[in-house]
């Protein structure tokens, strides 16, 4: 019956979808969750070795890569599924939705519990990282590449590098709008822009520089 909730939920908040028995058939995303609740069945029997087996079968044939000791809830939607990374300690709560590229990992300075933890309700948009092991609340909602490392309130919406919450519960916090997968600003392009300028300074002082030097040689002669 979990299955069977998993497949009716994703064909009704997919508008692609056209019936339930598509998404059984045709979706990566529902695929990898039929190969990873399989696998988490094995992993709890502390059968691990058949449980990383079968979970790496379901990377290999979907493209989302799930631990077999990921916890998640029901009816998670994965859309298109590519490049989705969920770590061993992640939890994933009821009715959420992950876009591809989207990784939910560790960041290397923790042990135990590694890997966040995400509310009920959540939308992870395509490309975004969330690293560590807080807790995202339930209906919030992070952007496209964001990367979140501090735990986000309920109702918030996240964006940029380092993530930052711009709305939570209806209420605008910056001057920024709602959450835009289109026009945010591009890290790449910031980071071209900071080089740039400070290519400029030094070759201010640079041409100084040979100014004075210039001015120096021509007394000295």
């Amino acid at each position: 019956m979990g299955l069977l909730y998993d497949a009716r939920s994703i064909a009704k908040r997919d508008p692609a979808a056209r019936s339930t028995l598509e998404v059984v058939l045709l979706y990566s995303g529902f695929h990898a969750l039929i190969y990873h609740r399989i696998a988490h069945f094995f992993y709890k029997c502390r059968l691990k070795l058949i449980a990383r087996l079968i979970s790496q079968i379901g990377r290999f044939m979907t493209g989302v890569e799930i631990h077999p000791g990921a916890k998640i809830g029901r009816g998670l939607f994965i859309d298109h599924g590519m490049g989705v990374v969920i770590g061993e300690t992640a939890e994933i709560g009821d009715d959420c939705t992950i876009y591809h590229n989207a990784t939910l990992g560790g960041t290397g300075k923790d042990s135990g519990k590694r890997h966040p933890t995400i509310g009920n309700n959540v939308l992870i948009s395509t490309g975004a990282k969330i690293l560590g092991p807080f807790k995202v609340g339930d209906n919030s909602r992070i952007g496209a590449n964001a990367v979140v490392l501090q735990e986000v309130e309920p109702d918030s919406t996240v964006i940029g590098v380092p993530g930052r919450v711009v709305r939570r519960k209806g209420q605008k916090l910056t001057p920024s709008t709602d959450l835009d997968q289109v026009h945010m600003p591009d890290p790449v392009s910031q980071e071209f822009c900071r080089l740039q300028q400070r290519i400029h300074i030094l070759e201010t002082a640079l041409s100084k520089y040979i100014e004075v030097k210039g001015d120096e040689d021509f007394h000295q002669e």
